[in-house]
């Protein structure tokens, strides 16, 4: 039986959802968050209505995108997160990484692409190449398009991610089949914290949730001093972003606390991945060593 997943309460009497009138009186409210405590009013604290066999994807306060779940495909949790696959209607197969959409069969492509291609592009030549995260291998699919990359490490924490996605993605999975590609199971910042000085010529950052704390690890002066020190003189470093839409002064934080450490240059960009609540938006921070 699927999961219910929690959307937002502020809907109108009816919500038109695919050409189905759903009745908020005939919701299911949800208690899983917070333990079920109660407001003062009587109301469960923190939790949403559920609409049975859909999926919520809450992007903010007051918004969200909901998609039909036609079969659960996997459900399952490691010692690090949980990890739901299911068949949508619309989008193939939908992966959802403690709550938050990693990816689509439809759209994936625009965000690895982005992610990697604008580093390794920008730069004559790149050898040795970090991934950090990216445990589907969208990213390492993209990378090994690279004739000029000779090795290629990937630090991924979870090993239920790898395999996941090697059995339900695997055409997404296929860069693990390169033989560049080096997997070592294990915490991203400690490895980039034990590897020789100029050792990469790129960095990519693809460890953290689309709304987690990507700000405050790229506000880290300590991480990003790690990194620039495994980066080759002109070494880059690619990571996602906040929105600049709705969060344009986060950006504007990060730019300057990036530039305090990257003394190249720190650019800025987006693309639209229909599949992300944001607006559509997925936003990147490119920094180069010097």
């Amino acid at each position: 039986m699927a999961k219910e997943i929690s959307v937002v309460s502020q809907y109108p009497s009816k919500l038109q959802v695919q050409g189905e009138n759903f009745d908020p009186k005939n919701l299911v409210m949800t208690t899983a968050a917070d333990n079920g405590k109660k407001e003062s009013n009587g109301a469960p604290k923190d939790t949403y209505p559920a609409f049975p066999g859909w999926y919520a994807d809450v992007s903010w306060p007051g918004e969200a995108h909901i998609y039909k779940m036609e079969k659960i495909i996997f459900q399952g949790k490691s010692e690090f997160q949980e990890l739901l696959v299911f068949e949508s209607s619309r989008h193939g197969k939908v992966a959802i990484l403690d709550g938050y959409i990693q990816l689509t069969e439809n759209d994936e492509f625009a965000y690895q692409e982005m992610l990697t291609h604008l580093a390794l592009c920008s730069i004559p030549n790149p050898k040795k190449v970090l991934l950090v995260g990216g445990g589907d291998g969208g990213i390492l699919r993209e990378i090994s398009r690279h004739s000029s990359v000779e090795h290629i490490d990937i630090c991924e924490i979870d090993k239920m991610v790898i395999h996941v996605y090697k059995k339900f993605f695997p055409d997404i999975a296929v860069g693990y089949e390169d033989p560049r590609v080096h997997v070592h199971i294990r915490d991203g910042i400690a490895f980039i914290n034990s590897v020789p000085e100029g050792t990469y010529d790129v960095i990519i950052l693809d460890a953290f949730q689309p709304m987690g704390p990507i700000a405050e690890v790229l506000a880290d002066k300590c991480f990003l001093e790690s990194v620039a020190k495994a980066l080759r003189p002109g070494g880059v470093l690619s990571a996602p972003a906040d929105s600049l839409w709705l969060k344009n002064f986060v950006v504007a934080d990060t730019i300057a606390n990036c530039k305090k450490i990257f003394k190249g240059s720190v650019n800025y960009a987006w693309t639209t991945v229909p599949t992300y609540a944001r607006h559509f938006l997925s936003n990147y921070i490119y920094l180069s060593k010097f």
